[in-house]
């Protein structure tokens, strides 16, 4: 069934355009209230809401209380927190559910709203589509004596830091050690270089002074320019940088090198198979074509899900397995949390430095990454790409040239009328010009 609010993550959009309306985030809160009673059987629900640095932070805030406690739901509110820290919050306080408001690596005029279950995943489609059929009926409100309570967590920052900590090996720390961590002036400027600084490291904190309007500008996961400047200002030994909520992670060496997604997980699982049996990992189809490889190299299985960190955890627990991500830095360990977690998959990295010995290039020197090019061309609505003669043509060719040495990936994009033309091979020049032969085949 088709979803009219929700998406791959959550509700999200221009602060108020509908639906990030403080009138529609209080019928939302008053939907998901009544719902989450329905099913605590009397027991009085209660969640968690968190959110990051944006000036619209505080207006949501407000109207999600608002919503919940008039469903007679208990809100416990910790302020600035990252993502996977209320994921971890709600799981550790046994509450109904957790609530983040945030947009990510959006600017800041964007916002959005994203739930948790009471065991810290995202919430199944199923609890989605029955609040978003409770957001069709009118709001109301429940008596007074039931109306819920609203309280704040002064301890929420310390209580994740600590946690944090527990996913590093005990017999380590970072002594020695000095990193800088750009926080992209988002929800983790009070979480993690305290987690770093705890474990021993000299840390240097940048994009650690949001102002509600700076989130993601110029610094963090999406503007790793500004993390490759501060490790070569500060003479660090690494750098590490998170976006707005803090779920995704980018990481540079002292020479400057940024190490993006894939690399960092093949880091991961690579360290992880010295002890242990990892039967497989999960990308997307985003994912690099030397990852696939070199985890092939390593007797590591390699699966491939749809764009988006929802949809490789709902593959990892199809097959059982612990690790998975994308090229963007949405890391999952499962062994160490239930959601990606840019802190924690920093931790692991650090650990895997430490316990080998070795340098980030020399953890990565087996993985190749393929020269991508991806052109965008623009189509008429409803294009039928899949049973386009001349493209199909112009693939069949592409792939017979590329053999074994390259991958093809062909997808529309879900908010533009544009067909994204992706091609990976052994060089910039073999890529450039086989995607440039398909998207002309697409454009006569």
């Amino acid at each position: 069934m088709g979803r009219k609010y929700f998406g791959t993550d959550g509700i999200r959009g221009r602060v108020g355009e509908a639906p990030i309306t403080p009138e529609f985030v209080m019928r939302l809160g008053y939907a998901a209230g009544r719902v989450l009673a329905q099913r605590t059987a009397g027991i009085k629900p209660a969640v968690l809401i968190g959110k990051d640095t944006r000036v619209s932070g505080y207006l949501l805030e407000a109207a999600l209380e608002a919503g919940f406690s008039a469903a007679g739901v208990d809100v416990m509110l910790s302020g600035p927190l990252p993502t996977p820290a209320v994921a971890y919050l709600t799981r550790a306080l046994r509450l109904s559910a957790g609530v983040v408001i945030s947009a990510s690596h959006n600017p800041f005029d964007d916002n959005g709203i994203k739930f948790f279950s009471a065991d810290g995943n995202k919430l199944p489609d199923e609890t989605e589509a029955m609040i978003e059929a409770a957001l069709e009926a009118p709001m109301g409100c429940v008596r007074s004596e039931q109306l819920g309570r609203a309280k704040r967590i002064d301890d929420a920052a310390g209580r994740y830091i600590e946690f944090c900590k527990s996913t590093f090996p005990s017999d380590f720390d970072l002594r020695g050690m000095k990193l800088v961590v750009d926080c992209a002036h988002g929800a983790a400027y009070q979480t993690a270089p305290h987690v770093f600084h705890e474990l021993g490291a000299d840390v240097v904190a940048v994009g650690a002074s949001p102002n509600g309007l700076n989130i993601n500008d110029k610094v963090g996961a999406t503007h790793p320019e500004a993390l490759r400047r501060a490790v070569l200002e500060h003479k660090a030994d690494l750098g590490i940088a998170l976006d707005g909520d803090a779920d995704r992670l980018l990481m540079c060496d002292g020479e400057g090198r940024v190490y993006n997604g894939d690399e960092l997980l093949y880091l991961i699982v690579r360290d992880r198979t010295r002890n242990r049996h990892v039967p497989g990992a999960v990308g997307t189809l985003m994912s690099n074509f030397g990852l696939e490889q070199a985890f092939q190299r390593l007797g590591v299985a390699f699966d491939r899900a749809k764009v988006g960190d929802r949809y490789v955890l709902e593959t990892l627990q199809q097959r059982g397995w612990l690790f998975g991500g994308e090229s963007s830095g949405h890391l999952l360990c499962l062994d160490c949390h239930t959601t990606g977690d840019g802190t924690i998959s920093a931790l692991q990295v650090l650990g895997a430095i430490r316990r080998s010995g070795l340098s980030m290039t020399a953890l990565t020197g087996d993985l190749v990454l393929y020269p991508q090019r991806l052109i965008n061309v623009r189509v008429d609505k409803g294009f039928d790409w899949q049973h386009h003669d001349g493209l199909a043509a112009a693939r069949a060719q592409v792939e017979r040239e590329l053999g074994k040495d390259g991958r093809v990936l062909i997808r529309p994009s879900g908010t533009e009328p544009l067909l994204r033309v992706m091609v990976e091979a052994r060089s910039d020049d073999v890529a450039e010009r086989l995607a440039q032969q398909m998207a002309d085949a697409v454009a006569v």
